[in-house]
């Protein structure tokens, strides 16, 4: 198997011993990405700020990968709050293009950095 890293400045840097993403062939695996603002390493406190950002930068990812959302087969999200299923239903709406991947959502106590919202893609070229 090839496995090829895939980084990019675009997105914050991995905040542990992993890759931003690994793409193997026409697939690419994306690490979780949070709302952290790649320039200045701050989480937005909103949770639609941290929605939004984490989306910029998972497309960052999937763009230095040869992709972008429009490839994604499968999202999965996780929310410290599933009372904000909601909002992160109607921002990925806006910004993850149809037809819609797969995708499962999963309520968590807690979150890298005390963020409130992780995503994470696997995407095919």
């Amino acid at each position: 198997m090839n496995k090829e890293i895939v980084s990019t400045s675009d997105a914050p840097s991995a905040i542990g011993p992993y890759s931003q993403a690994v793409k193997t062939g026409l697939v690419v695996f994306t690490s979780g990405q949070i709302g952290l603002d790649p320039a200045t390493g701050e989480l937005g406190q909103d949770f639609e700020v941290q929605v939004r950002q984490a989306l910029k930068n998972l497309a960052a990812v999937a763009k230095a990968s040869g992709g972008s959302l429009a490839n994604a087969v499968k999202f999965t999200l996780f929310l410290t709050d599933l009372g904000q299923f909601a909002t992160a239903n109607a921002i990925m709406s806006e910004l993850v293009p149809k037809p819609y991947p797969a995708r499962s959502t999963v309520g968590v106590a807690s979150l890298p950095r005390g963020a409130q919202f992780e995503v994470e893609a696997i995407l095919v070229l």
